[in-house]
């Protein structure tokens, strides 16, 4: 393919060329017909959504850019609409997950240096990006090790373990970075036992709670953002994937104590609340909170869960662990994921592996009975075999 001739080749793409999406199914040049339980790695959220792509082609009629030298409706509406479901604060807008790593931190260590907090922690196995800050705040040496020295200041703790975060915390501690589910480090929830000892901690030694809701935020959990399913509220949330609805869109919400940190000409993004993505993401937001949208995701959410539940309990030799929240679900099925993937896309079935051995279930919020069953149907005809 002509991709291979002049892309540099930094992911291991699939043998498909996309022709065009259309709701949860993703359609290829050669005429085949895919269900997505990849979701653009829990970008396309909604799938292909008529509403979110009029939303922002009725923009386009107007302008694609202005810079944010220049206020947008949209762009505005949507910051309200974030605040207003989350912490009393200010937004500030990126283009990706990676660039909300890189605002967060930049708060934080300005924060620190104000009052001598010079450490960060981490979790160990965690994701945060791949820019060069976001890369120190990643627990994961096979990224880093390639490009060290990264900023200096950042440890990792090991994540849901109370003692190791306990001995690793003191009066220098600015800040704890934190994914509600540890997503490329294999879907792995946080514990409510280790969400007690963070707060404890955190009013001991005053510290920042960032929470990395990139992957987890806007409905993949269940509830908005996956902090709400712990007794904790975050003084930054990061956001990026599906805020956009397919467009790049990320965002850092800052709490009231924190927004004054970062001031005119301390950070900046030329892209950042893009018009056109800005009006995508609002459309999006307002899908992902309308009453009968959720009652139909919880559904379908049980109900996905209940189906693998049984297959577990059946082919236990396969599928050693079932995790997650909500339409975030991890299967561990240790060396059989990347067979199980390649057997699926055979099927008819995109799924995504992640951590070598967890085949990660990340579906379009929008999957119905119908879908899920294709999946299990055709999950339960791979297993079978192995």
């Amino acid at each position: 393919m002509i991709d291979e001739r002049y892309i540099l080749k930094t992911y291991n793409r699939l043998d498909l060329e996309i022709d065009k999406i259309r709701g949860n199914y993703i359609y290829t040049t050669d005429g085949k017909k895919y269900l997505d339980f990849f979701s653009g790695i829990s970008v396309n959220n909604l799938g292909y959504d008529k509403d979110v792509i009029k939303a922002m082609t009725d923009k386009m009629q107007s302008y694609t850019h202005i810079s944010n030298y220049f206020a947008d409706k949209d762009r505005s509406e949507l910051a309200k609409a974030l605040i207003e479901n989350s912490i009393d604060g200010k937004v500030f807008f990126t283009n990706s997950g990676a660039e909300s790593s890189e605002a967060a931190l930049k708060l934080v260590r300005k924060c620190g240096k104000s009052n001598g907090k010079y450490k960060i922690l981490t979790a160990e196995n965690s994701f945060h990006g791949r820019t060069t800050g976001a890369l120190a705040l990643t627990g994961q040496k096979k990224y880093q090790k390639d490009f060290e020295p990264l900023i200096s200041g950042v440890e990792h703790f090991v994540f849901n373990d109370s003692d190791s975060l306990i001995s690793m915390v003191d009066e220098h501690t600015s800040a704890v970075f934190l994914e509600p589910v540890q997503g490329e480090g294999g879907v792995i929830p946080l514990t409510a036992e280790f969400v007690r000892t963070l707060s404890k901690l955190r009013e001991k030694y005053n510290l920042i709670l960032v929470m990395d809701e990139i992957q987890t935020g806007l409905r993949r959990c269940g509830t908005l953002f996956a902090y709400e399913n712990y007794n904790i509220k975050p003084d930054l949330i990061m956001l990026a994937k599906s805020l956009g609805g397919g467009l790049p869109l990320g965002a850092v919400i800052i709490s009231k104590k924190l927004e004054n940190v970062i001031g005119v000409g301390d950070h900046g993004s030329t892209f950042g609340g893009n018009p056109v993505a800005c009006a995508g993401g609002l459309a999006v937001f307002k899908k992902i909170n309308d009453e009968n949208f959720v009652m139909s995701m919880k559904k379908n959410a049980d109900y996905l869960y209940n189906e693998l539940s049984s297959l577990k309990e059946k082919f236990s030799g396969v599928i050693k662990d079932l995790r997650g929240i909500s339409m975030m679900l991890g299967l561990e099925v240790g060396e059989n994921a990347s067979i199980i993937r390649d057997r699926a896309v055979k099927e008819g079935v995109l799924l995504n592996v992640t951590g070598r051995t967890v085949i990660r279930i990340i579906p379009p919020l929008t999957v119905d009975s119908n879908d899920i069953d294709l999946f299990v149907n055709v999950f339960r005809k791979i297993i079978s075999t192995l």
